[in-house]
């Protein structure tokens, strides 16, 4: 059964040097990337990533517990971020990555507090995905607006 889970995400295990990943896959480790980036974990952290992965793909539990577990994994084997925002950028239009760059924003705020490494990380994503920087700015202005009301 777990197998089949698997085979949902569409990894290619086959082709170590250009893994192929489904855009659940590559979303859940460019998520991934942000927890790891400040080198500290959260607990509110570790919900938001389930949350975000929950309203932005539908999924059973047990697929949403492999898709979390798949995407730590993939996030701590990768050697780069290409693979990922390759798939995000053959498969997504730009509604689609603007939404995955808003999950990434409500991610790194999270637990209440930006760190440099993960603006960085998010900065680095947003320039693979050919989001302009004025939206790169939007993005995280609205999500830093919604916590901290004026």
């Amino acid at each position: 059964m777990l197998k089949a889970v698997l085979d949902l995400f569409d990894r290619s295990s086959e082709d170590k040097e250009n893994p192929q990943y489904s855009v659940e896959l590559a979303t859940a480790a460019l998520l991934s990337e942000i927890i790891r980036a400040d080198n500290k974990t959260d607990e509110r952290e570790k919900a938001a990533y389930r949350d975000i992965l929950k309203r932005q793909f539908t999924l059973d539990q047990q697929a949403l517990d492999a898709l979390i577990s798949e995407g730590k994994e993939t996030a701590e084997e990768a050697v780069d971020l290409v693979n990922f925002t390759k798939v995000i950028n053959q498969k997504c239009d730009n509604e689609q990555k603007k939404s995955i760059l808003t999950s990434l924003w409500e991610l790194a705020y999270a637990d209440d507090n930006l760190a440099p490494m993960e603006e960085h990380t998010i900065r680095r994503i947003a320039d693979l995905l050919y989001i302009p920087h004025s939206q790169f700015i939007k993005t995280k202005l609205s999500v830093s607006d919604d916590d901290n009301p004026i």
